[in-house]
């Protein structure tokens, strides 16, 4: 057979929903073309979304401490404990923060420092309690990546599940995907040894679900990761999706893809091009056909992140600080209608979407744009 009769045999599965396996994702990814990829991951789309709208939101990642022991090779943020330029803000900076982001008319905080071996669970639910406190229901926070919940847990000595009661009853509803990059001990091993493996990672995600709170999917690529490496991490995150839809009533809410920022890190390297993470955005969207929400990167691509609109993508953010990736070299550009621009120039239409009003509920339930 070849390469567009094949192509043409995986459209057809496509179309009458067949699940892909990953020699079917390979072959797509080396020899669809663009216009192949953009339709197929659009179709897949229109199982779950309307054609012609992508939700949005406005929010903040908040970059409390830059104190971390990790030493992964790609991050250009972190400081180790006793250098004089490591910090860990005032939770007035936090708030002030916080009250900026509501002011724009965003409802959303992400909490993203690293692992700072002085900070146990204590600090983390007397800061959150006092943001649960001041602001109720009129903000959402993310509380912190899933990997910086299992160096909480381990620092303070307890388990990931208690921990999570802790955070809890501090007020956390979510906790989310970061930390992930490329989930393959390989990469992991080459990169961020001091990380936890994949098995550890999915164990905890499962253990934050199972505590009654949320969680999401992230991928980043552009390292130096293989093809194998990536279609490896799709796979298990599909297999993990089918066991939750299998054995619980909770599922992973959203994947958002992004791509590494080489600058002034260790590992340096170059930017992968917005065609690369384009392809990639429709490949995830067309094999992860147990995720509703696929999200774009405008933190990462910037005006590109909204032609992913295009490529299978639903949502995206509209990031208004995140030294993590900035310090990397990320440009955050902050006109919010010129952002819109760019989803309304793909042919989209973007309606805002509140994340506190609704962080009660499970979001897997939901339907529309209130998710």
């Amino acid at each position: 057979m070849t390469a567009k009769t094949d192509i043409s045999e995986i459209s057809q599965k496509v179309r009458e929903g067949v699940r892909l396996s990953q020699a079917d994702a390979r072959h797509l990814w080396l020899n669809a073309s663009d216009a192949e990829l953009k339709a197929l991951a659009s179709q897949v789309r229109s199982r779950f979304h309307e054609p012609n709208v992508a939700t949005y939101l406005i929010m903040r990642i908040i970059n409390y401490t830059n104190v971390c022991v990790a030493k992964c090779d790609y991050c250009a943020f972190y400081r180790l404990p006793k250098a004089k330029d490591a910090y860990l803000l005032p939770n007035e900076a936090i708030f002030a923060k916080i009250d900026e982001i509501l002011g724009l008319g965003g409802d959303l905080v992400a909490f993203n420092g690293g692992f700072n071996p002085n900070l146990k669970v204590d600090y983390y639910a007397d800061l959150f309690s006092q943001i649960r406190s001041r602001y109720g229901n009129k903000i959402e926070f993310y509380a912190m990546t899933v990997v910086e919940l299992l160096y909480v847990a381990q620092v303070s000595g307890l388990s990931v599940s208690q921990a999570l009661s802790i955070l809890k009853e501090a007020g956390v509803r979510w906790v989310t995907g970061g930390g992930a990059e490329i989930l393959t001990d390989s990469f992991r091993l080459r990169h961020s040894p001091q990380k936890y493996t994949t098995a550890e990672y999915y164990a905890a995600q499962r253990a934050i679900l199972d505590a009654g709170l949320n969680t999401t999917a992230t991928m980043v690529i552009g390292f130096d990761e293989t093809l194998d490496e990536r279609l490896e991490h799709l796979e298990t995150l599909r297999q993990f999706q089918d066991k939750l839809q299998a054995e619980t009533e909770r599922e992973l809410f959203s994947f958002l893809l992004w791509t590494y920022k080489p600058y002034e890190t260790d590992l340096g390297g170059q930017e992968i091009s917005p065609n690369e993470y384009l392809r990639h955005l429709a490949l995830c969207r067309i094999y992860l056909d147990n995720i509703r929400h696929v999200r774009t990167s405008v933190l990462t691509q910037n005006a590109n992140a909204l032609t992913g609109l295009a490529y299978g993508a639903n949502d995206f953010d509209i990031p208004w600080e995140d030294e993590v990736t900035e310090k990397a070299g990320a440009i955050i550009e902050r006109d919010i209608n010129r952002i819109l621009g760019y989803a309304r120039e793909a042919g989209f239409e973007p309606k805002l979407r509140p994340c506190a009003q609704n962080s009660q509920l499970n979001p897997g339930a939901l339907t529309g744009i209130h998710f």
